[in-house]
């Protein structure tokens, strides 16, 4: 397997055509970035916890239909798979409400984190949301403490949600904290930057965690690439926004797999050219996304994301 993903999966209710209508779109960051890498041609697993019921199931064949393997298969009955409702501006940006008091993704116990599955895999990735409730905080740190152990790319997203944090940054720079000793790859966007001591301070993070890439997601204005003491850049290309949601998740989940496709099996095979390439390619992801509705629905496979950055060279 080249791809381990852990955490939340959801129920993103966006908004439909009608006033005050939504559409029940599958969704959470860590499958997003999963089924985007899948989508560039990696074999890819998740391991989550979705309720018994209609929504878990929606879910189930969405990883399904999208050849992304089950990790875990048993569903729970503790409560029901957790709802996202977005609210998009204008602008296309958004924001969340969450039904999870509680919800079916807290509960993913550390059994369903399986070494063998750790072993067979290249990169194991996950996000902050699975770090705000137990059981699932500490299935997320046995998988990716487990994967820095055997060597493999460990990657990370901060994606950090105030309502499952209470509105509380500290408490979940905290939770961040404990695992950046097995990143090795670490996405933050421009909004969650000042979550990790500021722009300023990413260098000195990434020496005293030894991280070694960290990706600075920028919206519109593109992305940036911390690595080896060099900053690299792509800029934005202005397209029509509807729905930012899972931009970022197709820019990370296409980021990984370029990574991949381009021999990077661990941080030493990891170069400026491969870099300024992957960058390129999930900038590329994340401005073919945004111009749909749904995160899933909306991410992009591999012959789009080409056809894109074609088209940006003529």
């Amino acid at each position: 397997m080249d791809l381990y993903s852990l955490g939340e999966m959801v129920i993103d209710f966006t908004p439909g055509s009608e006033p005050n209508s939504y559409i029940a779109n599958p969704g959470g960051a860590p499958v997003n970035a999963a089924i985007a890498a899948a989508r560039s041609g990696l074999s890819v697993g998740v391991c989550s916890s979705v309720g018994n019921d209609d929504f878990g199931q929606l879910l189930i064949r969405t990883l399904e239909q999208n050849k992304v393997r089950i990790m875990n298969s048993k569903l729970c009955d503790k409560a029901i798979t957790t709802l996202a409702f977005v609210t998009l501006a204008p602008d296309g940006n958004r924001s969340f409400t969450f039904a999870r008091k509680p919800g079916a993704d807290m509960f993913l116990e550390e059994d369903s984190v399986k070494e063998e599955d750790i072993n067979n895999s290249t990169i194991i990735h996950a996000g902050s949301c699975s770090l705000s409730a137990s059981p699932s905080a500490e299935s997320t740190v046995k998988a990716m403490r487990l994967g820095h152990e055997k060597g493999k790319l460990v990657s990370f997203d901060v994606n950090y949600r105030n309502v499952m944090w209470n509105d509380n940054q500290e408490a979940c720079f905290a939770k961040v904290r404990e695992v950046l000793p097995y990143v090795d790859l670490l996405k933050v966007s421009d909004e969650e930057v000042d979550l990790m001591g500021g722009e300023k301070s990413l260098p000195a993070l990434m020496k005293e965690f030894q991280i070694t890439v960290v990706a600075e997601t920028l919206g519109g204005a593109g992305a940036k690439c911390f690595f080896g003491g060099e900053v690299l850049k792509v800029a934005g290309k202005k397209v029509h926004c509807v729905d930012t949601n899972g931009a970022g998740d197709a820019f990370w989940g296409a980021f990984l797999a370029s990574l991949y496709l381009q021999g990077v099996r661990k941080t030493t095979d990891i170069t400026t050219p491969i870099l300024s390439q992957a960058l390129r390619y999930g900038n590329a992801a994340g401005a073919v996304c945004v111009q749909k509705k749904g995160s899933i629905h909306a991410l992009p496979a591999r012959a789009q994301i080409e056809s894109f950055l074609a088209e940006d060279e003529i």
